[in-house]
């Protein structure tokens, strides 16, 4: 059987635990996004930091420059990037997801003040062990970034892919944008931001990326046995931190709803 098509296999319990998962249930209002929100939008940062690992390892970033191993998987990367870090919003201005997905939380009134902090703090270029230690976040989002830096540090392309291609699962943007629609029609308001931003989530995950995706790690394998094991024991352990992380948020909105 084809590879990509066990490793498919040996992920289906996870991959149903995620799609099953009790937080799903308890989004029923615009205060429960925002609570996700403000947790979730860390992994939508470090979904970035994860790209630009691979870009650092697929395509050339140094000077002089020298032809790429591997031109498909550079122009998978290099597309991503494009997507990622300068998509047009809803107004036709560059922004990244990040960044949309901030301005997303600040219109329906999540607080922000936990992720610019992390900026911030970034930006001043303390460590960011250090930085996530001090955070006012979920212990389990925590570690989920501790995590994705364990898997950037490995700097071997084939494991920071695997954590990409299979680590990264939808957080079912249809249920979310069913939740912002009916907000607006029951409260008068508009979520504009956020609408966008999930449709455009939606429209990209249509298109060529998944199969890219899996393309790329055929090509970053080839027929390297420990390879293939690396890549199935890093996405079994992404997955597992995913889950992790939506324990985390299911139980903050448990003790909110009970306050």
């Amino acid at each position: 059987m084809d590879r990509i098509l066990l490793i498919e296999k040996e992920l289906e319990g996870l991959r149903l635990e995620l799609r099953e998962h009790e937080l799903y249930a308890s989004l029923n209002t615009i205060d429960d996004v925002k609570v996700f929100m403000e947790e979730h939008v860390f992994a939508v940062w470090d979904f970035m930091s994860l790209l630009k690992a691979l870009q650092q390892q697929l395509t050339c970033t140094n000077l002089p420059w020298i032809p790429v191993i591997n031109s498909t998987a550079a122009r998978f990367i290099n597309e991503i990037v494009l997507e990622e870090e300068t998509d047009l919003n809803e107004l036709g201005e560059p922004r990244s997801h990040f960044e949309m997905y901030i301005d997303a939380m600040q219109q329906v009134k999540a607080n922000a003040l936990q992720i610019s902090t992390f900026i911030s703090e970034l930006i001043e270029g303390k460590s960011i062990e250090n930085i996530i230690g001090k955070l006012s976040i979920n212990e389990e989002t925590k570690e989920f970034l501790l995590f994705t830096f364990e898997v950037i540090n490995t700097k071997e392309p084939h494991i920071i892919a695997s954590s990409f291609t299979f680590g990264r699962e939808d957080v079912i943007p249809d249920m979310f944008i069913e939740i912002v629609k009916k907000t607006e029609e029951k409260e008068n308001t508009n979520y504009s931001k956020l609408l966008f931003y999930l449709n455009r989530h939606i429209e990209l995950d249509g298109g060529e990326h998944g199969p890219l995706a899996l393309q790329m790690i055929e090509e970053l394998c080839g027929n390297d046995e420990q390879k293939w094991n690396d890549v199935l024991y890093y996405a079994k352990a992404s997955l597992e931190k995913r889950i992790a992380l939506w324990n985390g948020i299911a139980k903050k909105n448990k003790k909110l709803t009970l306050v």
